[in-house]
Parts: C-alpha cells; structure tokens; sequence
C-alpha cells in the first residue's frame, strides 16, 4: 500500500525476528519505542529458536512474516505481484531487479523480489519510512519495496552483511538509500570508500546498563592450581567459523598440566558437531561443556560466576568477519576479564594490557599462552574486568546511538509520536 499524507510510522525491517544472537536490535527498538516513535517489524523468515531474550517480549511492535519461502504462499505472492504491475515504481523495480540478477543469477534474488511485492502491497498506509537492518538480503526487499511503493528507507550494516556482500551491490544499495550506520570503525571506511563519506554513519550499539545487574562485588581468586576449584572459563557466541572456536580448542588442549579449569560455551551454529569432535580428539571433552542456546539471565548468570571470557574472532574463509560483538561489553558489564582478537571491531573497546588482553587472529597458540597467565593472575584479571567495566559505561552506553537514530527518524516523520504506554 502506498504511504498516506499523514504516514508517521516506521517499518523496522531484518532477516529473522527474534534472534538470541541479535540483542543488539532488539535493544535498539525496545530504546525506539520508549522515546515514542512509532514503529512495526517486518521479517524475512520466521523464528527458529524456542528461548526468547525478555527485551524481545517487552517490544510492543506489530511483527508481520514475509513468505520465507515463495511457495508456501502462493496466494500472497501472486496478489502482491499483480498489486505491484500498476504501481507507478514497477517498471524502475524490474530494472533494479533485472540487473542483480544478471551479475548474481540465484534463486534467491527471485525470492527477494516476491517478498517485496507482499511486501508493498501490505505495508499499512500510516508507514511512511523504511529502516533496514543489515545491507545484504534483507536490503534488496527493502531497496525493492521502497521502489514500488515511493518512500524513503536507511540502512544498520553490521558485519557479514559489509564483508560478504559484493562492492557493485552495497554501492548501489548505498546510493539509493538516504543515509546508513554501522557499529565499527572499520566498517565505516569500508562503506565510505564505497559511496559519500556523509552517507554513513558511526554508532556503536552500546549497551543499555539498566537491562544488567551491578558486576559481582567480588569473585574468588582462582589461580587454577586448585583442581577441586578450577578456573572457568566462558565464551558466548555461534558456532561459525569467525569466531575463532576452532582456535579456541587448540588453545585449550595446549594450556599446562598443572592448570586446573573448566570451559562452557553457549551459542548454536553449524560447526558445533565439529567443535565437540575436535574436543574429544584433543582429550579435553570432559573438561569442556556446550549449552548450545541460553537466554540472557542464563547468560548473565553464567558470566557472574565466570573467571575468564573469551573470544578469539578472525575472518572466515568467506570473508565473513565480526564487528563489535555486544558479548564483550556484555562480558564486561559484569566486570569480567576478557581475551579476545586483535581484530575488527574488537580492538575499539578492548585496548590490550588495559581493558583486557588482545592476541592476533588465528594464533591458537599465543591464545594459549594468553589463557594460561591470565588464569594463573586472579589480581590481574579483577584489574581488567574493572577498567573493562568503567569503559563501558563511560564511552560505550546505548544512549548515544539512539539519540542519533531518534533524531534522523524524527526528522523524516514529524515530531508528533504515539506517546508510549507503560511497560
């Protein structure tokens, strides 16, 4: 449907609602809301996971699926295409549509359109602006739909979505969009090289600090020479090759004799079979535990009662890279000391010997060593969690990039907001 005179809402658009591993998001809408901005979801693929982070539950927002799949709706499809023949954009749609699938001739360039025509067709009057989370899929709906339909949309890119996508098809995502973010350093130049620098934006997600408790007062300090009461050691995030896990493995297997410790890991992803084979060749798999998926007091808890987080990200095979994982401010909203990569966006918030200890990507064994002296330091690592702890609430709460967002948004709907209900 095409946007009224009086439109004031915004449509927040992502590849699947809701995601334990996409906090980030929901924290960002949850903060949308409570400022009054009026806003909907749109998804491209329905949940897979049965836990729900409580921010997600909080969200007051209409949520609408898109046809994951083109033939399971055929009905909603097909009117939505015949909706979008008469519309005014069709003819530009088909010509952006007719030259991505030229340089990238897949089925799921097909899909992509077919989600924008149900797209367009049923987005409610009162949606006046389009805002896309991630530049690559879920992008090409949004540029689409926008297209049919004549309004504006924006961009967050976050990591796979910059290092994954081709440089032809950001840039011309780019040009048409009216402005976008993204939560790195890093990925700000990359997508500035590629359009106008004042197209994109940086604002890190932050972390809301109300949503956490205070960092324990104290924890025990385990030197890992007691086996009764051994280090604990936690990394939160999916099984995939950029987060390094593989590394991890090896780093584990390599630590001394006489260091007692124990590690969990929590997180789904293709590569946990994997994982838990390669800790049953090292010998480690008894000292080793996958939880697979948790919820966020799980998490917490767990990280509470955690001596060590770590979190060894490097580029994958594929290009895919992190930005700035939420899980090391989370980690250090509970004043735990962190190792992790020297990579990405990793090292705008933890400075190494400072903040935390920063090994090189890929390099299991200096991971290794960086695990063995830092278990054996309980003073050490109370130091790092703390200075972890002031720079997050110092130089990287929510607040910031919300104002921002709140003030782009504001400017492309009016000031006059839904006031927001009590939660």
């Amino acid at each position: 449907m095409l946007p009224s005179l009086e439109a004031r809402r915004i449509a927040i658009v992502m590849k699947g609602y809701p995601r334990l591993s996409e906090t980030f998001i929901a924290q960002e809408i949850l903060a949308l809301e409570g400022r009054g901005l009026d806003l909907e979801i749109w998804s491209l693929r329905h949940p897979t996971e049965r836990a729900v982070h409580p921010m997600n539950k909080k969200i007051r927002a209409r949520v609408t699926y898109l046809p994951e799949y083109l033939y399971e709706e055929p009905l909603r499809v097909l009117k939505g295409a015949c909706w979008s023949l008469g519309r005014k954009g069709f003819g530009a749609t088909i010509k952006a549509f007719w030259r991505d699938l030229k340089r990238d001739f897949t089925a799921n360039r097909v899909r992509r359109l077919g989600q924008a025509f149900v797209m367009a067709r049923e987005l409610p009057a009162d949606v006046k602006h389009l805002h896309v989370h991630y530049l690559h899929t879920p992008a090409s709906v949004v540029r689409y739909a926008a297209l049919l339909t004549g309004r504006t949309w924006s961009f967050s890119a976050h990591a796979k979505d910059i290092w994954t996508t081709p440089d032809w098809e950001k840039s011309e995502k780019m040009r048409e969009a009216l402005w976008g973010v993204t939560c790195t350093i890093h990925g700000v130049e990359h997508l500035q090289a590629l359009s106008t620098p004042d197209r994109m934006t940086l604002a890190y997600h932050g972390l809301d600090l109300s949503r956490f408790p205070a960092p324990p007062e104290s924890r025990p300090a385990r030197d890992g020479a007691n086996p009764m009461d051994p280090i604990r050691i936690v990394s939160v995030g999916r099984a995939v090759a950029k987060k390094g896990y593989g590394d991890l493995i090896q780093a584990l297997a390599a630590l001394p004799s006489d260091l007692h410790w124990r590690f969990a890991h929590v997180g789904g992803g293709e590569l946990l079979a994997s994982l838990k084979k390669q800790a049953q060749q090292a010998g480690i798999a008894d000292r080793v535990a996958f939880l697979g998926s948790k919820a966020q007091p799980d998490i917490i808890a767990l990280l509470r009662e955690a001596d060590l987080f770590v979190l060894p990200s490097k580029k994958a095979a594929s290009g895919d890279r992190d930005g700035l994982p939420n899980v090391i401010m989370e980690a250090a909203s509970q004043g735990l000391a962190i190792i992790a990569t020297d990579f990405a966006g990793i090292p705008e918030f933890i400075r190494d010997g400072v903040e935390g200890r920063l090994v090189p990507p890929g390099d299991w064994e200096a991971l290794s060593n960086a695990l063995n002296l830092l278990a054996r330091e309980p003073h050490a690592r109370k130091s790092l969690g703390d200075a972890a702890f002031s720079r997050l609430r110092s130089d990287f709460s929510m607040e910031g990039g919300i104002d921002m967002l709140e003030t782009r948004f504001r400017a492309l709907v009016g000031h006059q907001q839904t006031k927001p209900e009590p939660v």
